[in-house]
């Protein structure tokens, strides 16, 4: 267990190495944080930023409570920037102002923190900027880029950035979370544990924002129904979930999850399901299809979301991703 003062569940062996750089005042110029949607990359980044520019005199820091704090805290830290995409990705004017910025020293804290999000998503051209600082940074900027995965990200960024991939938080540690912090009732914290997979970011949007668990069932109900249906209503329904990207990427990622409960039903294995409220659905199914049918579902949906990351037109991903699919007759 970590026993420092950062706001953040789980990640320990994460938190006690940022932790000792920034008491040691020797952070890294440069680090990539990786892993899923959801499992606490920003939460990670500001945390070493409150660390970093943490003005209290005692230790541990952070102290939560100083000027610094309450301004990072409120995303108000004039040395603290947060880059997201405009729009569908992070454009290369932004990363220009950004390195304007990054010249001045820092007008409050001791470190300029800048966090890119989601820069998976950068062009290439973004991407091409960023390296040049990268290269040669200032000492007092510390850059924290976020992807879920490294090899999104030219080469070049990740050889020179320290590298904190986060793995899923335990279904425990998800639930008691829910249920010490966010004061969720036992029975929903457990059910919200398993269908986060580890990520405790998407169980607290899901008990924050009532239209996420109605979307969810939603689309896997839409996925029994497109199992049954041909070519003509796979290809519609394609089109029209494709109209917006970001709904097509979570509606993929949920279908990987219940692919992943198909094939270990079909393999008889006792790993605990995610879509534990569906599991007489997904037996049903696991019991009409092979085990090769599951899989190649759940690597088609891995397949969709790389390409989705790599900007590839989004009806086209879905048109191949739903003919991959099985078909399974009414019985």
């Amino acid at each position: 267990m970590t026993t420092t003062t950062w706001p953040v569940i789980g990640h320990e062996w994460a938190v006690l190495s940022l932790d000792r750089a920034a008491a040691d005042d020797r952070p890294a110029h440069a680090y990539l944080i990786s892993g899923p949607p959801h499992i606490g990359k920003t939460t990670l980044a500001r945390s070493l930023a409150l660390a970093l520019n943490c003005r209290s005199a005692n230790s541990p820091r952070p102290c939560g409570q100083c000027r610094s704090c309450r301004l990072i805290s409120g995303g108000k830290h004039p040395d603290v920037q947060l880059i997201e995409p405009d729009g569908a990705h992070v454009k290369i004017d932004q990363v220009r102002a950004l390195q304007h910025d990054l010249s001045l020293r820092p007008v409050e804290g001791r470190y300029r923190v800048a966090i890119f999000d989601q820069f998976e998503v950068a062009t290439t051209e973004a991407q091409n900027a960023l390296l040049k600082t990268l290269e040669e940074p200032p000492d007092y900027v510390v850059l924290i880029v976020l992807a879920s995965d490294p090899e999104l990200l030219l080469p070049t960024i990740v050889s020179r950035c320290q590298q904190i991939p986060l793995r899923p938080l335990t279904l425990t540690q998800v639930r008691e979370a829910l249920i010490k912090k966010w004061n969720v009732e036992a029975q929903q914290a457990k059910l919200l544990a398993h269908l986060s997979g580890g990520r405790l970011g998407w169980a607290v949007s899901a008990v924050n924002d009532s239209s996420i668990m109605p979307a969810r069932a939603k689309y896997l109900d839409d996925l029994q129904a497109l199992l049954k249906a041909d070519r003509v209503a796979r290809f519609a329904y394609a089109e029209d979930l494709a109209k917006k990207s970001d709904l097509a990427r979570n509606a993929i990622d949920l279908w990987r999850t219940w692919w992943r409960d198909v094939l270990l039903a079909s393999s008889g294995s006792s790993a605990e399901l995610i879509n534990v409220d569906r599991a007489m659905q997904i037996q049903e199914l696991a019991q009409r299809l092979d085990l090769n049918q599951a899989k190649a579902a759940a690597d088609a949906c891995g397949r969709a979301l790389w390409q989705m990351d790599k900007n590839v037109t989004a009806r086209l991903v879905v048109e191949v991703l739903l003919l991959d699919f099985p078909m399974v007759r009414e019985t």
